[in-house]
């Protein structure tokens, strides 16, 4: 090796780095702002036809309009979806009018509300960030394996490494506390990607299915939050400002996940540094969790009858 191709693979991985993405079709769930928008945004930026998948059809409108501006020419569109509505899921899912889907940038989640419920009675972290996610990617997938190299990127969080995982408690069924129930979420994040990976082996199809980690990131969730109180709103911004990172940094691991060439299926993309907080993108080998097929089957088994989504090849007959 070079001294010039050592100092180009010690380069730490940045958005200018992403291949030409003409010819792609790609959707971003939670678009309208923080990671998901610039997610969206460089995408567009770099060819791909990119649909701003959004709850909000104000917030969405104006985020459309943002990225037209920053990105002129590009190929983008909005459609609306709601993950914590079924009935959402499955009208974007039926409405979907490209001839295929080439990429699924699952991102779109919330952050340690107080307790509430989806539409359709699930606790709203559980129901949103992990049974909406595994509903959507399951009502595109004919639409993804119409693709020549489909791909799923699944956004967790490095909290993800401090979740207690309790299968008899997913729902709020003894205890809610909102902070332990989004790690918990975020860490079937990680199960249904790795399990999403095993299903498309044994499938044979050429899905790829990679978890992303943003690592900290200031994107307002929660230091703009007026649900807390005065103390935390005093406190918290500061104390994010001295270890969280922009957007743009937050956003690398997702387009890392979703751009980089012959990616292997499975990839833990995440930050470098200790517990996966700062630091240059990089593949991991990531959490015991990628590699714990019993709890992700379970899992898995568990929202197929939750959302009655299940997850079969075009064709397939039912079980």
């Amino acid at each position: 090796m070079t001294s010039s191709t050592s100092a180009a693979s010690a380069t730490p991985w940045t958005e200018k780095r992403i291949p030409d993405q003409r010819g792609r079709v790609a959707v971003v769930t939670g678009a309208n702002a923080g990671i998901g928008y610039v997610t969206a945004r460089e995408l567009a930026r770099h060819g791909a036809h990119t649909v701003l998948a959004c709850r909000d059809r104000r917030r969405g409108e104006a985020a459309l309009a943002r990225l037209r501006d920053e990105v002129p020419g590009a190929r983008v569109e909005l459609r609306l979806v709601d993950l914590a509505d079924l009935g959402s899921v499955r009208a974007f899912a039926e409405g979907w009018d490209h001839d295929r889907l080439d990429l699924l940038v699952n991102n779109a989640g919330i952050v340690m509300p107080p307790l509430t419920w989806t539409v359709d009675g699930f606790e709203a972290q559980f129901g949103v960030n992990h049974l909406g996610t595994f509903a959507l990617t399951g009502r595109l997938l004919p639409h993804l394996l119409r693709a020549d190299t489909p791909r799923v990127v699944t956004v967790s969080s490095e909290s993800q490494l401090t979740a207690s995982f309790d299968l008899a408690n997913l729902n709020a069924e003894r205890r809610y506390r909102p902070s332990a129930a989004y790690a918990q979420s975020k860490r079937a994040n990680v199960y249904f990607s790795a399990q999403l990976q095993r299903w498309a082996v044994a499938q044979g199809v050429p899905l790829c299915s990679v978890i992303a980690i943003p690592g900290m990131t200031d994107t307002g969730v929660i230091t703009k939050s007026t649900r807390y109180g005065a103390l935390w709103r005093a406190v918290v911004p500061r104390l994010v400002g001295l270890v969280a990172k922009s957007v743009v940094e937050g956003a690398r691991p997702s387009l890392y996940a979703a751009t980089v060439p012959d990616l292997p299926g499975g990839s833990y993309v995440a930050p470098r540094g200790p517990l996966q907080i700062r630091g240059a993108t990089t593949v991991r080998r990531g959490h015991r969790t990628v590699y714990d097929e019993a709890t992700a089957v379970a899992l898995w088994n568990l929202s197929e009858r939750l959302t009655k989504v299940r997850y079969q090849l075009p064709g397939a007959l039912p079980d």
